[in-house]
């Protein structure tokens, strides 16, 4: 696959207003340990239910004899914070040293997203130690208490001259970095979750700019693709208990759980199904057709009322209400396919 976006836990050192998921946030004592407990139980299920190769096809990248190029694909880790402590040492690095066992140090790019507020140059040697390729700090933005305005450029300044000592070098904006390398982003006007995804603290704190023209399910991580393993374009999410998801916004019902079920046999049960073939096409107004949810009937059930009772419409909302009314059976009923062919 192209891409593995994986939440290895919910732990986090914060609680931003803006976060698509309210189950990232600080945990202490049992709470923390039974978190932990979660991430430590599923992590080596997950890695070993992963594709036995991590090299994608790239047709929009020819090689000398006009075929498509062979490319290393990524996984990406994150939290939650994955370099809070007790996530680092017990289970972030070992996961990570599970995925290098399982394909090499050179068959997979190891990614991983931070806040990078609590970063040291210690750590960033330790990251190279454990085959990370790429670092993205990713609170480049208004919602991260402290990084707000003219904090962020004395924040990101830092951090550079942090990471060009300990031998990263700035992400190039086209084509692969040639060695460990490092990025910026965030929800910031122009850049990838600018309207912020209709889910979690976003959510409750009417955030979400998004409308029925935004559609998430066609950009980068979003569904689109994900059927398509071995070629560029694919991805899929992960949560810390196994649970898998077509996007990163997550369905309301995930396809599967890596614990239990290799991620090619869940994906390639789906191909062909019309529900998911219209999210892998990233049309998720059309994913009702089959089953009787119209284009019309999916617009009209992609309309909502915000937490604080303002109109809201955007096709997230539809996928999720067909998700809970009908796509459940459907969704078992694969699931119970699989498992008796794997007794047969």
């Amino acid at each position: 696959m192209e891409s593995i976006y994986y939440a290895l836990t919910w732990a986090c050192h914060r609680r931003c207003k803006h976060c698509y998921d309210t189950r990232f946030r600080p945990y202490v004592r049992d709470y923390l340990a039974a978190v932990m407990a979660e991430g430590e139980a599923s992590f080596r299920k997950i890695v070993a239910n992963l594709p036995d190769s991590m090299i994608y096809k790239d047709p929009a990248r020819p090689d000398a004899d006009g075929n498509p190029s062979e490319r290393v694909g990524r996984i990406i880790i994150s939290g939650g914070e994955v370099m809070i402590d007790p996530v680092r040492e017990t289970l972030f690095y070992p996961a990570l040293d599970a995925l290098t066992e399982k394909y090499g140090k050179n068959g997979v790019r190891l990614s991983m997203q931070t806040t990078g507020d609590i970063l040291t140059p210690r750590m960033l040697d330790e990251l190279r130690e454990h085959n990370i390729w790429t670092v993205a700090i990713a609170s480049m933005d208004d919602f991260h208490v402290g990084m707000e305005g003219a904090k962020r450029e004395a924040f990101q300044e830092k951090l550079t001259e942090m990471f060009l000592a300990a031998g990263f070098e700035p992400a190039p904006k086209d084509g692969e970095a040639k060695g460990p390398s490092f990025l910026f982003f965030g929800a910031q006007p122009g850049q990838w979750i600018e309207e912020l995804w209709p889910r979690g603290r976003a959510w409750e704190n009417g955030l979400s700019t998004a409308g029925m023209e935004t559609d998430f399910c066609a950009r980068w991580s979003g569904a689109r693709n994900f059927l398509n393993h071995g070629f560029a374009g694919s991805e899929v999410a992960i949560e810390p208990n196994g649970d898998v998801y077509p996007c990163c916004l997550k369905t309301k019902l995930p396809i599967g759980n890596l614990t239990e079920e290799r991620l090619t046999d869940i994906l390639d049960s789906l191909k062909g199904h019309p529900v998911f073939e219209a999210l892998n096409q990233g049309d998720p107004l059309r994913m009702g057709e089959s089953m009787g949810w119209t284009e019309t009937r999916m617009r009209a059930e992609s309309h909502t009322t915000t937490p604080q009772g303002l109109p809201y419409a955007n096709p997230c909302i539809g996928c999720d209400r067909f998700h809970e009314e009908m796509l459940g059976p459907v969704i078992r009923e694969l699931r119970e396919a699989r498992r008796q062919a794997s007794i047969a």
